[in-house]
C-alpha cells in the first residue's frame, strides 16, 4: 500500500491516488497528523500550497507530526517521492538537499516541459536510461533549486531549464535513492489524452520500488 499525505492546503492528493491506481497500485489518502505509517511500502507528498506556503513553501508542512513517519520510512530504505510542493517539503524537512525560491522570471510557471534522465538509480526513474525524455506538466511560482552544499544528486534535468534551477534540477535522490523529489508533475501526464503518458513510466518505476522494499 502506498500512503499519499494530504496537508491543509494539498490540493493533487486525489490525482496521485487515480494514477497511481490506474498502474495498479493500492493508493490510500493519510491525513498529515498521523505519524504511524508502518504499514505502508512507500509514501508520497503530492503538489499543491500546504498550509498556503505560508513562511516558506513547505517549511509549516516539515514540522507536520506525520513527517516523523516519513522520516521513519526513509531510514528504514523504503520509498519517498515528493511531487512539486511536496518535493519543497522534503528539501524543508532535510531529507533532501538545498531549498527553493521564485522562478527567475517571477512568474508561475504552467506548462508541459521535457526532463532528461541524468542518474537511474533511484526510486523513480530506475529502468529509466540515462538520456531518456520526459514530457511531463510543470506548474509551480518557487520551482527554482539551490544548494550552496553542491551535494545534491540529480536524476533528472529540464531539457530547457524554465525556472533557473541549480544545474538545471527538475529531480533530486538521496544518496539512498530511496527518497526522490521531482518538480513537474508526473500524475498529470498518465494518458495521451492528457497531453502526454510519459508520466506512467516515472511512477511505474516508483510502484515497483515499493514492491521490493516489501520483499
Amino acid at each position: 500500500m502506498i500512503g499519499v499525505i494530504v496537508f491543509p492546503g494539498t490540493n493533487c492528493e486525489r490525482d496521485t491516488v487515480r494514477a497511481l491506481r490506474m498502474i495498479g497500485a493500492k493508493a490510500e489518502l493519510v491525513w498529515h497528523g498521523e505519524e504511524a505509517l508502518d504499514d505502508l511500502d512507500g509514501v508520497v507528498l503530492p503538489g499543491g500550497f500546504a498550509h498556503g506556503d505560508y513562511l516558506r513553501t513547505g517549511a509549516i508542512a516539515a514540522h507536520s507530526p506525520v513527517m516523523k513517519g516519513v522520516r521513519r520510512m526513509a531510514d528504514a530504505g523504503r520509498p519517498v517521492l515528493g511531487i512539486c510542493n511536496g518535493f519543497q517539503v522534503l528539501c524543508e524537512a532535510g531529507l533532501l538537499p538545498g531549498a527553493f525560491v521564485a522562478n527567475r522570471n517571477l512568474r508561475f510557471i504552467c506548462r508541459f516541459v521535457e526532463v532528461e534522465i541524468s542518474d537511474s538509480r533511484s526510486a523513480l526513474t530506475e529502468g529509466l536510461h540515462p538520456g531518456t525524455r520526459i514530457r511531463i506538466p510543470l506548474n509551480s511560482f518557487e520551482g527554482n533549486h539551490r544548494d550552496p552544499t553542491g551535494t545534491a544528486r540529480v536524476v533528472a534535468r529540464y531539457v530547457d531549464d524554465p525556472n533557473g534551477s541549480q544545474d538545471g534540477v527538475a529531480a533530486l535522490a538521496n544518496t539512498e535513492g530511496n527518497v526522490v523529489g521531482i518538480m513537474p508533475h508526473p500524475e498529470r501526464a498518465m494518458e495521451e489524452v492528457m497531453g502526454s503518458g510519459d508520466g506512467s513510466e516515472l511512477l511505474e518505476s516508483f510502484v515497483r520500488a515499493t514492491e521490493a522494499a516489501r520483499v
